[in-house]
């Protein structure tokens, strides 16, 4: 490599040129893009070559749109199977793309010289197009290794830096000669040591080139991966070249261009051609002068934005830190290693806490290009585009919070698009826990745009050419494929979300079928809250839902009857399951509308009330189960607090066998409130204390478990109170009125409890049926 340093310089570089000039490079490296713009300005060829698929010619010109910003990608999908896509990624700092802008600049013309997309999406493994070009594409001798290992170093990244990234040349042409020698001399000592496609790539290249010098004369510049330099410069017939792409598969495919992000070209996203550092070897390319105070400058803004105390006397030391560690260590410049030494000691006081930060946000980094609206793309894409406007929803890399109130028209248009995409398997945006609850007028997403989404609409593409077209067409397509209840429940609740009411009868009609076949309870069960919540939200978002409400009316009544049968002689895990599923149906049941006409023992309410009754007082069901139900009678208050106490007694009864009382209590009080209603209620505590210390020790050990879990799951503020009424003995903690908590009176004074109501009916938003009474008497 001493060429790099000792080539003379040219005063006419185009007379001294071998053509045609082979720039071999390494991609996305910014030294070997600012090499490649200054040796097409020395060598000013005729045209232009770029490793690139062939089909892509029709697309280069868009690369000089004012409003394409790198970095972007080409993206290649197969007409049939939008699934099986490829991507060819450019950074402002990739070599190949400062050769585009170059010629565009210039009005060279420029061509794409690789192998067609066609053929490498046929081929069995088709990736991310020159994810195989580099040193690092699997199967090939790491050409950058093996040269850092005979220059004695044992990185190559840091090789590279040095004889590339972080130094100049005044011979704009020597690089490119030493690197193509050196190449040379590696390929003729390990062979072709390279994937086995890079033949056949080359020979496609080979061609290309010979047709471009026969269109524009010998004047032809080729930038191209550096391995591939001695491949091209070899002199071969067209007849061997051809013979070699003879009998490839292929397949028709479909180019566009498509943002893309600096943390693809990452090597840890799976790259092939990636590289460790994007946004540092971005910042190298961008600022060629002071990079090191800039990016100085750069970690301190960042690192003050996150709460970090950084000051100016902070940026000087630790550019002077990074100048004397790239000295002693014998680096021409500081690269990444000497500022991220100088960051950490220095702007980050020795943590790698704000370091980590730095390391995401700016070594890799999350910048999203753009692409002109003129570029190609499948109808469902300029439909999402359209949408995306306007909404006002730009795709953006960082990965950012939304919170919508869905009474408003342009936050509910927002999520029916972000549901309507996840249909069509488009993970825009992901739903999170929010500000409320499920069922609401707020909902929040968690929004991150991936360059994969574009294959994903691409391949959602097919079902329509609108978002909500093909979220309709895949909806009615899932629901008859679907094979379960609870799977068309599901889809049933995400077309309401979506506000698919074109999908919803197909949908319906399957639900239909799907449940009069089912006779399993426990599926019943399990469909019944997906169904509820459509129809809560179905009515926060305006959509018609009687069809949807007679469906869920006609399981509930189904639980009602089939429930009881389903709960006799289950086993501890199975009756913990069907616990759970009691819980979510009384709470769909109370989502639930009324049967038009119902009333007293005929509304679902009192029917449901009936079946919990009978659970509870059935001595076949388990323990568990007969708990929670007294338990949700009472909280609903079906159950007068007399027949609770009896109840929790006849289950605490001493000829209760000591495990079967405890899953009771842990139905009973296990849960949200459960640890409250002993706090404010002491028959009931009374009750559980004098069972407890009855318990004979021989069993109090296999319920101890059980019963540990269940007072576990309480608030400390609760657990401490309990434990006070306890510690106060068997007097305070007897049944009857002397038995009294702190800050309550032995009876309730009802006129100090009618005051809050006013207040409560207006926070609820409901109205007040005494005001109003008393409004209509004035």
């Amino acid at each position: 490599m001493t060429a790099l340093a000792t080539a003379p310089a040219a005063a006419d570089a185009r007379e001294r040129v071998a053509w045609p000039l082979l720039l071999g490079v390494r991609h996305h490296g910014p030294g070997s893009a600012r090499g490649v713009v200054a040796a097409l300005e020395a060598a000013r060829p005729d045209a232009v070559l770029i490793e690139g698929p062939a089909e892509a010619d029709g697309l280069v010109a868009l690369a000089a749109d004012p409003e394409m910003r790198p970095p972007v990608a080409l993206l290649a999908h197969a007409a049939d199977d939008p699934g099986r896509a490829a991507f060819w990624p450019f950074a402002a700092f990739s070599p190949e793309w400062t050769a585009v802008r170059w010629a565009l600049d210039r009005d060279v013309p420029v061509r794409f010289a690789d192998l067609p997309a066609a053929h490498t999406l046929a081929a069995s493994d088709p990736t991310w197009g020159d994810g195989e070009d580099e040193a690092d594409g699997a199967g090939r001798t790491d050409p950058l290794a093996e040269l850092a290992r005979a220059a004695g170093r044992e990185d190559p990244e840091q090789w590279w830096e040095d004889v590339v990234e972080l130094r100049g040349d005044t011979d704009p042409l020597a690089p490119f000669a030493a690197l193509a020698d050196a190449m040379t001399a590696l390929r003729e000592r390990y062979g072709h040591g390279g994937h086995p496609r890079d033949l056949v790539r080359e020979a496609h290249m080979r061609l290309r080139l010979r047709a471009a010098r026969k269109e524009f004369g010998d004047a032809v510049a080729v930038v191209c991966g550096a391995w591939h330099v001695p491949a091209l410069a070899r002199r071969t017939t067209v007849t061997a070249d051809r013979a070699l792409l003879k009998g490839l598969p292929k397949v028709k495919a479909e180019l566009t261009w498509v943002p893309w992000t600096h943390r693809r070209l990452a090597r840890r996203s799976g790259y092939g051609a990636g590289i460790e550092s994007p946004g540092w070897y971005g910042h190298l390319f961008a600022a060629p002068d002071r990079p090191v105070e800039r990016w100085m400058t750069k970690v301190a803004v960042l690192l003050r934005e996150a709460d970090h105390p950084v000051s100016s006397a902070h940026v000087i030391e630790a550019v002077r830190l990074a100048e004397t560690l790239a000295a002693f260590r014998g680096r021409p410049r500081p690269g990444l290693d000497e500022t991220t030494d100088a960051v950490r000691a220095v702007l980050c006081e020795g943590s790698d806490v704000p370091l980590a930060l730095v390391r995401d946000r700016l070594v890799v980094g999350d910048v999203l290009g753009e692409v002109p609206a003129a570029a190609p793309a499948v109808p469902l894409q300029r439909d999402l585009n359209r949408l995306q406007r306007s909404l006002r929803l730009k795709p953006e890399a960082d990965e950012r919070a939304l919170d919508l109130d869905l009474r408003g028209e342009t936050d509910a248009a927002r999520s029916r698009l972000l549901h309507r995409l996840r249909l069509l398997g488009v993970d825009w945006g992901e739903p999170t826990a929010g500000r409320t609850g499920t069922g609401t007028f707020r909902e929040s997403w968690r929004l991150r745009w991936q360059p994969e989404l574009h294959v994903r609409v691409a391949e959602a593409g097919v079902w329509g050419t609108t978002v909500e077209a093909a979220a309709t067409a895949r909806a009615e397509s899932r629901a008859l494929a679907a094979d379960t209840l609870g799977a068309i429940t599901a889809l049933a609740e995400r077309c309401l979300l979506a506000g698919l009411t074109d999908a919803l009868p197909a949908v319906l009609g399957a639900l239909a079928d799907r449940a009069a076949l089912d006779t399993d309870v426990a599926h019943l069960a399990d469909a019944l809250p997906a169904l509820a919540r459509s129809l809560r939200y179905g009515d926060v978002r305006g959509t018609d839902t009687a069809a949807l409400a007679g469906v869920a009316a006609g399981l509930a009544e189904r639980i009602c009857v089939g429930l009881p049968p389903a709960c006799v002689h289950l086993d501890a895990d199975a009756a913990a399951q069907m616990r759970d599923r009691l819980d979510a149906v009384h709470t769909a049941i109370g989502l639930l509308p009324e049967p038009a006409g119902a009333t007293g023992p005929g509304t679902l309410a009192a029917r449901w009330a009936a079946v919990l009754r009978r659970l509870a007082e059935t001595e076949r069901v388990p323990g568990v189960i007969r708990g929670r139900a007294a338990r949700t009678l009472l909280d609903e208050g079906g159950l007068p607090d007399d027949e609770t106490a009896r109840l929790m007694g006849l289950a605490l009864s001493p000829g209760t066998p000591p495990a079967d009382a405890a899953a009771w209590i842990d139905g009973f009080v296990g849960g949200s409130g459960g640890g409250l209603l002993l706090v404010h209620d002491e028959r009931l505590l009374a009750l559980l204390d004098g069972w407890l210390a009855g318990v004979p020790a021989e069993a109090f050990t296999d319920v101890l478990p059980l019963l540990r879990r269940t007072f576990g799951a309480y608030e400390p503020g609760v657990r401490r109170t309990l434990g006070e009424l306890v510690a106060r003995g068997p007097e305070a903690a007897a049944p009857g009125p002397a038995a009294l908590v702190p800050g309550f009176a032995a009876v309730l004074d009802e006129e100090r409890a009618d005051g809050v109501l006013p207040l409560l009916h207006l926070v609820l938003g409901v109205p007040d049926p005494q005001a109003t009474a008393t409004e209509a008497s004035a």
